[in-house]
């Protein structure tokens, strides 16, 4: 369990590391949160996550499926029509974001509360 202190083994591989290499980056997690609403087409989810590329999108989205948190739904109809949608291992990373997003809740409000002593402290 990961509240255990003990050593690893080179051979052991560390739960959290999985979870990161699976996870881990800037769009990722961006990617996670817009398919949680939903099945979603390749343009959507890159109108939806600002700032990625095309390239960098495909990529996240190959590494997804490779990982088996992603599905990609190929239509034979012209032009072609993609669909990304989580797949069930994918839909369990939801207590994950959901914890990721209550301790940048706790953040911020430290951070806050951190400025606004400073500020109280200068005046």
């Amino acid at each position: 369990m990961f509240t255990e202190k003990k050593e690893m083994t080179e051979e052991e591989p560390c739960a959290v590391d999985v979870t990161l290499r699976v996870i881990g980056g800037r769009w990722k997690i961006l990617i996670l949160k817009d398919l949680f609403t939903g099945t979603r087409r390749f343009s959507e989810i890159h109108r939806t996550v600002q700032g990625i590329t095309q390239k960098m999108l495909t990529q996240q989205l190959g590494e997804m499926e490779r990982h088996g948190i992603v599905s990609r739904q190929v239509y034979a109809e012209v032009p072609p029509k993609v669909e990304y949608s989580l797949t069930p291992l994918g839909k369990s990373l939801w207590p994950v974001l959901m914890a990721m997003h209550q301790w940048g809740l706790e953040q911020l409000a430290a951070t806050m509360d951190l400025q606004r002593t400073t500020q109280e402290r200068g005046s």
